[in-house]
C-alpha cells in the first residue's frame, strides 16, 4: 500500500468541507437520486455536492484501487475485479488525477481503442469515479466513442448499427401468445439482440417449452438471432440437462456477494453456468451470456455495503465482465421511484450506466423503463432513447407499443426502434438485416410496406404448425 496523503477537504464560495473517507467523497459526489437519499448517502446540499466532486477529481486512479467500496476480504465480487485488474493497461494514465482522466477520455484524439486498452486496468470504482465527474453530454460524447462487438449467433456492436430485444412476454406463458408477439416484432424489424422472454411461472417445463418454441420458429423462418428464457439461472441449466436449445443464458447480477446471494447466485454458480452453457449452448458464440443490473439493486438488498447506487452498478459492470457476456442490460427505471425518483433521475441513470458498462468493455444495452408509480412519463423515456441511440447503445428493447402486459411496465416500442434506426441512419445487425431483406422487410436502408404485418409468415403451413401446434389453425 502507498502512503501517500489524500486532501479530502475543498471550499466552495467561502465554505469549507472536510470529508472523513474515500467512501464518503465519492457517496457525495453522486448526483442526486432518491436511493442514496433514502439510505442517508447523499450531499446534504449541492454546495458540498460541488465540494466533494472537486476532492474527487483531484484524487488518483491508485487511491481508488486501494480503497475498494466493499473491502477485498469480506466481498467476492470485490476480489473479482481486483484479481482480474491489469496494472499494466492503465500504464498510460499513470500518475493521473481523476480530472486528467476525464479530461484525456473527452480529448478528441482520444479514440475508442484507446479506451478499450485502458479498460482492463479499471477497477469498478475509478469507472464510478469519473463517470461522477461527467456532464451528461461528457456521457453521451465519451460512450460514443467505444464499440464494444460482440458474437452469438449474430452481431452486435458495429458502428452505425442499433439493435433491439424483443421481449414477447405473456402474463400465462401462453407459447401461441408468445410466439404471435414474436412475428409481431420480428416484422417491425426488431429482435435482432435476442427474443428474450420473462417467464410468469418459472419452472423447468414452462422454460423448456419456450426455448422449444422459439428456436423451432427462428429456425422455420431463418431468423439469425438468438433466444432466452430469462428464468433463474438454475433453472435454465436444468433446462440444458433436458437438452432444450438455448442460445444464451441470464442472470441477473448486482455490485456485491451479499445483494447476489439475494439473488440466489455467488460466483461458482456463475462460473458454472457459463461453462454449461458454452458446452451445451445451441448458440455459435463465442459470447453466450446476458446479464441484467440495475442502479438500486444492492440497496433493496441492503447489500450496498453504505455505498452509493452508481458505484454498485459499476462493480456489477465488474463482475459481469468476468464472462465476457453477449448482452448486459441496465434495467434503468424498473426497481421503482425510490430508487430513481423521476425521469431527471432516470435519465441521467441510463447515461451512467451505458457509459459505465462500455468504458469496462461490455456490450451493453439499455431498458429505458419505468414503472407507472414514478415521476416520469414516455416522453422522458423517450428522450433517453434518443440520447442512447446518439451514444452508439449496442441495443435498446422493443415491446409492443412500449407497455408490458405480464411486468407491467412501460419501455421502448417496437415502433420506437424503427423510428431511432430512421432518425439516426443506423441500421440492425448484419446478419439480421440481410434475413429482413430476404424476406422483403428492409430495403435500401429502411422498412418496407411490408413492415408491422405479422399475418405474412403465417401464410407459411411450416410456421403456423409451430405457433398454433398445428397446421390447419388459422387466425
Amino acid at each position: 500500500m502507498r502512503t501517500r496523503a489524500m486532501k479530502l477537504s475543498a471550499c466552495v464560495f467561502g465554505r469549507s468541507f472536510t470529508f472523513s473517507s474515500v467512501k464518503e467523497v465519492m457517496n457525495k459526489a453522486n448526483e442526486l437520486r432518491s436511493g442514496d437519499v433514502q439510505a442517508g448517502l447523499t450531499a446534504s446540499s449541492e454546495r458540498e455536492r460541488v465540494a466533494a466532486k472537486r476532492v474527487l477529481s483531484q484524487l488518483t486512479l491508485d487511491d481508488l484501487y486501494e480503497h475498494p467500496s466493499v473491502p477485498y476480504e469480506r466481498d467476492e465480487v470485490t476480489r473479482v475485479c481486483v484479481d482480474a485488474c491489469d496494472a499494466s493497461a492503465r500504464r498510460r494514465l499513470k500518475g493521473r488525477s481523476l480530472g486528467e482522466v476525464r479530461e484525456w477520455i473527452l480529448d478528441t484524439r482520444t479514440t475508442g481503442d484507446d479506451l478499450l486498452a485502458v479498460s482492463p486496468g479499471l477497477t469498478p470504482e475509478m469507472v464510478a469515479g469519473v463517470t461522477k465527474l461527467m456532464s451528461n453530454m461528457d456521457l453521451v460524447s465519451a460512450a460514443k466513442k467505444i464499440r464494444v462487438v460482440a458474437r452469438c449467433n449474430n452481431t452486435l456492436g458495429l458502428e452505425g448499427r442499433i439493435a433491439s430485444r424483443l421481449q414477447p412476454n405473456h402474463p400465462r406463458d401462453s407459447v401461441e401468445g408468445i410466439l404471435a408477439v414474436v412475428l409481431d416484432g420480428l416484422s417491425f424489424g426488431n429482435g435482432d439482440a435476442v427474443i428474450g422472454v420473462n417467464p410468469s411461472t418459472e419452472t423447468v417445463e414452462s422454460t423448456v417449452e419456450i426455448l422449444q418454441r422459439t428456436k423451432a420458429l427462428l429456425t422455420r423462418l431463418g431468423a439469425p438471432t438468438q433466444n432466452c428464457v430469462l428464468s433463474h439461472v438454475t433453472i435454465q441449466m436444468q433446462a440444458m440437462e433436458r437438452g432444450a436449445p438455448l442460445d444464451l443464458c441470464f442472470q441477473s447480477i448486482a455490485g456485491s456477494e451479499g445483494a447476489n446471494r439475494n439473488f440466489g447466485v455467488t460466483v461458482a454458480l456463475l462460473d458454472e453456468a457459463w461453462a454449461m452453457t458454452r458446452a451445451r449452448g445451441t448458440a455459435t458464440g463465442p459470447n453466450v451470456m446476458y446479464f441484467e443490473t440495475g442502479q438500486g439493486t444492492a440497496l433493496s438488498a441492503n447489500a450496498h455495503h453504505g455505498t452509493d447506487q452508481l458505484t454498485m452498478e459499476a462493480r456489477a459492470y465488474g463482475l459481469a465482465r468476468r464472462y465476457k457476456p453477449f448482452l448486459v442490460n441496465s434495467v434503468v427505471g424498473f426497481i421503482g421511484p425510490e430508487y430513481l425518483y423521476d425521469g431527471k433521475q432516470i435519465l441521467r441513470a441510463g447515461l451512467e450506466d451505458h457509459f459505465m458498462g462500455k468504458l469496462s468493455g461490455l456490450s451493453m444495452g439499455c431498458d429505458a423503463c419505468f414503472t407507472n408509480h414514478a415521476e416520469c412519463d414516455q416522453n422522458d423515456v423517450e428522450a433517453l432513447e434518443m440520447l442512447l441511440a446518439s451514444a452508439g447503445v449496442n441495443y435498446l428493447m422493443g415491446i409492443p407499443v412500449g407497455d408490458d402486459v405480464m411486468l407491467n411496465y412501460e419501455t421502448t416500442s417496437f415502433h420506437n426502434n424503427a423510428t431511432l434506426r430512421e432518425i439516426y441512419g443506423l441500421r440492425p445487425a448484419p446478419e439480421f438485416e440481410a434475413w429482413l431483406e430476404r424476406v422483403g422487410l428492409w430495403r435500401g436502408g429502411a422498412l418496407t410496406e411490408k413492415a408491422g404485418d405479422p399475418s405474412q409468415f403465417l401464410r407459411r403451413e411450416d410456421v403456423r404448425e409451430v405457433v398454433f401446434g398445428t397446421a390447419g389453425r388459422r387466425l
